[in-house]
């Protein structure tokens, strides 16, 4: 077995693999002194103290802790204006070429955009461009990170027209390409997505002018220009709250949007690109009652759709899975028990939860959930501001893995604001073994490793293979840590016989 340290490629030549997995030198050398594939126990000096038998995470400085849901606290910035003017109409995405948030928004007549840094919790911006001089409607933005630009969808007040530009991040500013009209007639309630697989943009949208039919048309972007393909129907009937997300394990594109004619029952159907054109499968009821204000994102971690919505007067959030051309749900959890107001939703992939924004009375809130199965538990909602917040826009910046959210300041002025955001998170992901007997902090101690066995358990069912739960437990259920199988109700088999994609899990874990 090589591995090469420092930034590079690990390589396990005992297995024929390759391109597992890039480390930091601090890990790479931990994982290197443990000996991944050669099992058995291996000595770590403790940060804290550890029992005989906990999982046990490896830390950036090459120390061991116990696995513990409270890994790191959420921090919450202080708002940050960006527009000094009344300001609404948000909508913000991360452009991962130049590291940077674009928001675009509406000011009195213009439609402008700015481009903002994340530095911890806070975000500064450059100065505004004006990129139509109408105000926009509807907007949307997306990166498209083939032509690593950006492409914002919107309803063009002056003539209704469903419209689209690409724009360029160059710094902290933004430069526009000319504007083109993807829809010649009145549009409504437009959300575009990117599907990376076939590297096109996906607008859906309520055709107006077409009975407010359920519409999406695919554009490609080439140099700083956008063209698109013919429209295709996804709902013959009046649509409207459109809201697409990507599905990378999939490659599928969701929309959600409420059926108006099917008594406004929250809906969501599959598409598939292929060239410059999209084709759907059927259509299903996530929600039997009327909902309102819909935002969905693509929980990465667990390869599952996340559709958060107002329906009875309740927050609620609801866990979508793709097989094929079609989506299956599980049942709806709620995330407030009462009405969530404007709900604007995001993946943090750095914490794996869900992040929601929303706002009640005025005062804005943001939440975040973890994906288990088709279910999603909450974390306690945090107020990001008093009396202020409408419009909310949500979007996760994978640079500083910070969620940054984007809302007007109803008592100030209704001036554009911000504010950063980082969710709480287990340090679960860090997993490395099993302590080996106990050992007090900054001592040194016996880690169980991959091959080894470790005996301080008890109760464990046979031939069970285990997982290790965000509180650090062992559990049964397949979250994707695994650390091992019983071979006795006291003796724990650490991660033996690895396969590739194990092996991928188990190294991607660690860093």
């Amino acid at each position: 077995m090589a591995i090469k340290i420092a930034g590079t490629t690990v390589v396990d030549n005992s297995r024929g693999l390759t391109n597992i997995a890039t480390v930091d030198a601090t890990t790479a050398t931990a994982i290197g002194n443990a000996g991944v594939g050669g099992g058995g126990t291996h000595d770590f000096v403790a940060s804290g103290a550890i029992a005989n038998g906990d999982v046990v995470g490896l830390n950036a400085d090459g120390t061991v802790s116990v696995v513990s849901p409270s890994g790191v606290a959420s921090a919450l910035g202080s708002e940050t204006v960006f527009s000094t003017a009344t300001t609404s109409n948000f909508s913000a995405t991360f452009d991962s070429n130049s590291n940077k948030i674009v928001v675009v928004y509406r000011v009195s007549g213009t439609s402008l955009a700015v481009v903002g840094t994340v530095s911890g919790t806070t975000i500064s911006f450059g100065s505004p461009v004006v990129f139509d001089s109408n105000p926009l409607v509807y907007p949307s933005i997306v990166f498209d990170s083939s032509a690593n630009k950006i492409v914002v969808a919107w309803k063009d007040s002056n003539n209704n027209y469903g419209t689209a530009i690409v724009g360029t991040v160059s710094g902290t500013s933004i430069s526009f390409g000319t504007k083109v009209v993807f829809e010649s007639a009145s549009t409504g309630y437009i959300s575009a997505t990117y599907d990376v697989n076939s590297n096109k943009v996906v607008i859906a949208y309520s055709d107006l002018a077409n009975s407010f039919y359920g519409t999406a048309i695919v554009g490609t972007v080439s140099g700083t220009s956008i063209s698109f393909g013919s429209p295709t129907v996804f709902n013959a009937g009046q649509t409207v709250l459109c809201e697409a997300a990507y599905d990378s394990y999939s490659n599928k594109v969701i929309i959600a949007y409420r059926d108006n004619g099917n008594s406004s029952y929250g809906t969501a159907i599959v598409g598939t690109v292929s060239g410059t054109s999209i084709s759907f499968g059927s259509e299903v009821v996530f929600e039997s009652s009327f909902i309102s204000s819909i935002s969905s994102t693509f929980d990465s971690k667990n390869n599952k759709v996340v559709i958060c919505y107002n329906a009875s007067s309740l927050g609620k959030a609801i866990v979508g899975e793709v097989s094929g051309t079609s989506i299956t749900f599980g049942s709806a959890d709620t995330f407030r028990s009462a009405s969530a107001g404007e709900i604007s939703v995001t993946f943090d992939s750095s914490s794996n939860k869900v992040v929601i924004s929303y706002d009640y009375n005025y005062d804005g809130f943001i939440v975040a959930g973890t994906v288990s199965g088709t279910s999603i538990t909450f974390d306690a909602a945090e107020t990001y501001t008093l009396g202020r917040s409408q419009e909310t826009s949500t979007t996760f910046d994978s640079n500083s893995n910070r969620v940054v959210t984007f809302f007007r300041a109803q008592n100030n002025s209704d001036y554009g604001t911000s504010v950063v955001y980082k969710p709480s998170s287990t340090n679960a992901s860090n997993y490395i073994g099993i302590a080996d007997g106990a050992t007090s902090n900054s001592a040194t101690g016996k880690i169980t490793i991959n091959g080894g066995v470790n005996e301080g358990q008890s109760s464990l069912a046979v031939g069970t293979t285990y997982y290790v739960a965000d509180n650090g437990d062992l559990q049964t259920t397949n979250n994707g840590r695994k650390i091992g199988k019983a071979i006795s109700a006291s003796e724990l088999q650490v991660k033996t016989k690895l396969t590739g994609s194990e092996m991928n899990e188990y190294l991607g874990g660690l860093v």
